[in-house]
C-alpha cells in the first residue's frame, strides 16, 4: 500500500465530483448504480461528453492537409491534444506521441514493427507472469514468426515480480522488455526505474503498457526513461476507441511504419513512397478526431483534480476496502503487494466468481468477474477466475460499504 493520506485533508469534494458523471445517477435493478469496474472502462465527465458534442456540432471536418478555415481549425484543435498529452506525461517532443485505437493496438505496432526490423531467429523477448493478453498475444505471435523465444518473469504469491529472476533471464539475446506498469488484475504497481535501468544497463529497450497507471498516477516517461508507453484514452475518463503510443523519438524514426496509406507519405509514385516524418509516419487515414479531442479534455480534466489528490484518496478507498471485505470468513484476496493501485481481485471460497457477479449486479453493484485476459495468472493462483473491483476518484466509503454487504447476501445466497 501507499502513504496513507486522511480524507479530510483531501482538497476536493466528491461528492461534487461526482455530479459531473451523468450515468452516476442511474439506477440499476431498482438500486443506486455502485461503479466498481473502472479497470474495463471508466465513466465520463461532462466537460469529455461536451467536447465530444461540440466537435460534431460545430468542427467536424477532417485534419491537416485542408485549406479551408474549418479543417485549419480542428486540425490546430487536434494538434494541441497531442500537446496536452505530451504535456501530460511530460514526453520530450509532442511528435513522440502518436494516436492509436488505444493500449492495444499500441503494443501491436511496437512487435509489429520493431520485431520487422529487429527480431530474428534465437532472439529473445521478456514479458511477465502477469500480464494482460495484449501484452503477451503481440510478443507471442512475432515470436513464433521470427522462431524468437518468448521469456517470462515469475512471480511471488503477493503479486509481485521477481527482480532477481527477471535480472537472471536479461542476456545478450534479449531485444526487448514488455511489462505492466500496474496490474489490471492484481493491482500491483511494479518497480518500474529498476526494471527499465536494469534492461537498460545491456542497452535493451523496453515497453510498458501503462493502461491502468495512467488514470491514477503521474507518469513522466523521462523520469522513467521509457522507450515505449501505451495506453488508452477510455479508462482515464475519455472516449473508447483512442490511445496513444509514446515512443522514444529515436525508435519511432528507426523502426518501419505499422499501417500504410493516406497521411503516412510525403510522395508516391508506383516506384517508391517516402513517409512522412513522425508523427505521421505511424497515422495512416482518418484519425478517431473526436477521440483525440475528448481525450485531451479527459486530461484537463483530471490534472484540474490533482492526480496527487486523486492517488490519496484512491489509496484510502482501496486500504477500507481491502480491511472491511478481509473480514468476510472465506474470502480471500488474489493479490497483496506492499505497492498496489485500487483493485481488489478475490474468490470465495466454494463460490464461482460469475455467480457472485450477479448477484452483485442484482443488488446494483457492477464489478468484474473472470480471468480478466489474463489466464496465466489465473494458472498461477489455481483459480478460475475472480471478482474484480476496480476503484477510482469518483468513489466512496458509502459505495464499499455497499459492496460489503452484497458480497454478504451472494454468500448466504450461494452456500
Amino acid at each position: 500500500m501507499t502513504t496513507k493520506t486522511t480524507l479530510e485533508k483531501i482538497p476536493f469534494n466528491v461528492s461534487k465530483i461526482r455530479q459531473d458523471f451523468p450515468i452516476l445517477a442511474r439506477k440499476m435493478n431498482g438500486k443506486a448504480l455502485v461503479y466498481l469496474d473502472n479497470g474495463a472502462t471508466s465513466q465520463k465527465p461532462n466537460a469529455v461528453i461536451d467536447a465530444i458534442s461540440n466537435y460534431y456540432k460545430n468542427q467536424n471536418s477532417n485534419i491537416h492537409r485542408g485549406v479551408h478555415t474549418l479543417s485549419q481549425e480542428i486540425t490546430i484543435a487536434y494538434e494541441n491534444a497531442r500537446a496536452t498529452i505530451q504535456k501530460h506525461i511530460n514526453a520530450k517532443f509532442s511528435h513522440e506521441i502518436i494516436f492509436t485505437s488505444g493500449t492495444t493496438d499500441s503494443i501491436n505496432l511496437v512487435a509489429s514493427s520493431f520485431g520487422k526490423k529487429y527480431i530474428k531467429a534465437g532472439d529473445e523477448i521478456i514479458v511477465t507472469a502477469m500480464e494482460h493478453h495484449s501484452n503477451i498475444l503481440p510478443w507471442q505471435v512475432l515470436c513464433e514468426e521470427k522462431a524468437a523465444t518468448l521469456k517470462v518473469v515469475p512471480i511471488n504469491e503477493k503479486g509481485e515480480l521477481l527482480i532477481d529472476e527477471f535480472k537472471k533471464l536479461l542476456n545478450d539475446k534479449t531485444k526487448i522488455v514488455a511489462f505492466t506498469h500496474v496490474s489490471n488484475t492484481l493491482g500491483t504497481i511494479n518497480p518500474v526505474k529498476e526494471i527499465i535501468a536494469a534492461a537498460h544497463a545491456k542497452n535493451i529497450p523496453v515497453l510498458i503498457d501503462g493502461a491502468q497507471a495512467i488514470p491514477h498516477m503521474k507518469v513522466d516517461v523521462e523520469d522513467l526513461d521509457a522507450d515505449f508507453y501505451c495506453f488508452s484514452a477510455h479508462k482515464v475518463f475519455g472516449p473508447t476507441g483512442v490511445g496513444i503510443l509514446y515512443g522514444k523519438e529515436k525508435w519511432l524514426n528507426e523502426i518501419p511504419p505499422y499501417r500504410v496509406g493516406g497521411g503516412t507519405i510525403k510522395s508516391v509514385t508506383f516506384e517508391k513512397t517516402i513517409y512522412a516524418d513522425l508523427p505521421l509516419k505511424f497515422e495512416a487515414g482518418t484519425p478517431h478526431i473526436a477521440g483525440g479531442i475528448g481525450f485531451a479534455a479527459a486530461i484537463d480534466y483530471i490534472n484540474k483534480l490533482g492526480l496527487d489528490h486523486i492517488h490519496a484518496y484512491e489509496t484510502e478507498l482501496l486500504e477500507y476496502a481491502t480491511t472491511k471485505l478481509k473480514t468476510i470468513e472465506g474470502l480471500r484476496i488474489i493479490g497483496e503487494a506492499k505497492e498496489k493501485a485500487g483493485v481488489i481481485s478475490f474468490v470465495m471460497e466454494g463460490l464461482h466468481p460469475l455467480d457472485i457477479g450477479t448477484i452483485l449486479d442484482k443488488c446494483g453493484v457492477a464489478v468484474r468477474t473472470g480471468h480478466h485476459c489474463t489466464q496465466p495468472l489465473m494458472d498461477f493462483y489455481c483459480v478460475p477466475g475472480t471478482v474484480r473491483a476496480s476503484i477510482c476518484f469518483y468513489n466512496t466509503k458509502e459505495e464499499i460499504d455497499e459492496l460489503y454487504n452484497a458480497v454478504l447476501k451472494a454468500k448466504k445466497m450461494l452456500s
